[in-house]
């Protein structure tokens, strides 16, 4: 192996190291991939698990990775996406290659991942820092999951977890959803809100946790964004784990959750935007 072969595999070697998965409680794990969260959802010796989101493209074996650390070669039961944005659904292609599991996403995500309709292009406009100057160069164009991906249920409920509920919290995206366990008050939010200041790349390499709104550089409509933080507020989760940013928990997130609901629009809506 020559010199330039070996550090690329030693760099890769070093990357797997830290794809594992970070336990949040005996049944919930997550992996803080490039740019968004990947969530796993059942305990090491449950007889099933899920997967909920799938990461950017080419991120597939670090994922695999961190699953086959906590639930070895088990394969999840489905994938559960909360919308189909490129940094949430990226990896799931490869994913079911290797898994050949089902896939679920809301009715309303269903022609942005089956090659019908593309997102609006990222808004650089917003602020916030380099991501959102980055954001018009992020795939905007819609994936071609047709054959693999089918819609959720309309009731609320989510196959192969009995216990939660999706939440529809629009404006993100059309169809963006959240999860919810009642037993627990436990939210996998999605992008409805955030953990870090998304727009920011200083914030997602050294993350600090703050309740923030939905990633301002991808939100299509800020009137039901703001009722979606307005619906997760009234949830009064416990634990919030976000598509971007650390999971938060206690008394310091329920009161800037709160707030954000209570002040979205100051906090939330970027003064300068393309709409």
């Amino acid at each position: 192996m020559d010199q330039e072969h070996k550090e690329k595999w030693e760099e890769l070697e070093r990357d797997f190291d830290h794809a594992v998965p970070e336990e949040i409680s005996p049944d919930i794990a997550y992996y803080r991939t490039l740019l968004a969260n990947v969530i796993m959802i059942g305990a090491p010796n449950d007889s099933e698990w899920i997967l909920v989101d799938a990461g950017i493209k080419k991120y597939q074996d670090r994922i695999l990775h961190a699953c086959e650390q906590r639930y070895g070669n088990k394969p999840p039961a489905a994938i559960i996406l909360t919308h189909g944005h490129f940094d949430h659904i990226g990896s799931v292609k490869k994913l079911v290659d290797h898994w050949q599991v089902p896939v679920y996403i809301h009715q309303n995500e269903m022609d942005f991942v089956t090659g019908i309709t593309p997102y609006p292009p990222g808004d650089p406009t917003v602020g916030g820092g380099m991501i959102s100057l980055l954001s018009t160069i992020f795939p905007t164009k819609p994936d071609h999951l047709e054959g693999i991906v089918s819609p959720l249920p309309n009731d609320g409920s989510i196959p192969y977890l009995s216990e939660w509920k999706y939440i529809e919290t629009f404006g993100h995206t059309p169809g963006h959803i959240s999860l919810f366990r009642e037993k627990d008050r436990v939210l996998i939010a999605g992008d409805a809100i955030s953990t870090e200041k998304a727009e920011s790349s200083f914030s997602v390499f050294f993350p600090i946790q703050h309740v923030y709104g939905p990633p301002a550089y991808f939100t299509q409509d800020w009137a039901q964004a703001e009722l979606s933080v307005h619906t997760i507020n009234e949830l009064e989760p416990d634990i919030v784990i976000a598509g971007h940013g650390l999971p938060m928990q206690g008394e310091t997130m329920k009161q800037e959750l709160s707030y954000l609901a209570e002040h979205f629009q100051a906090q939330a809506i970027p003064k300068h935007k393309r709409n």
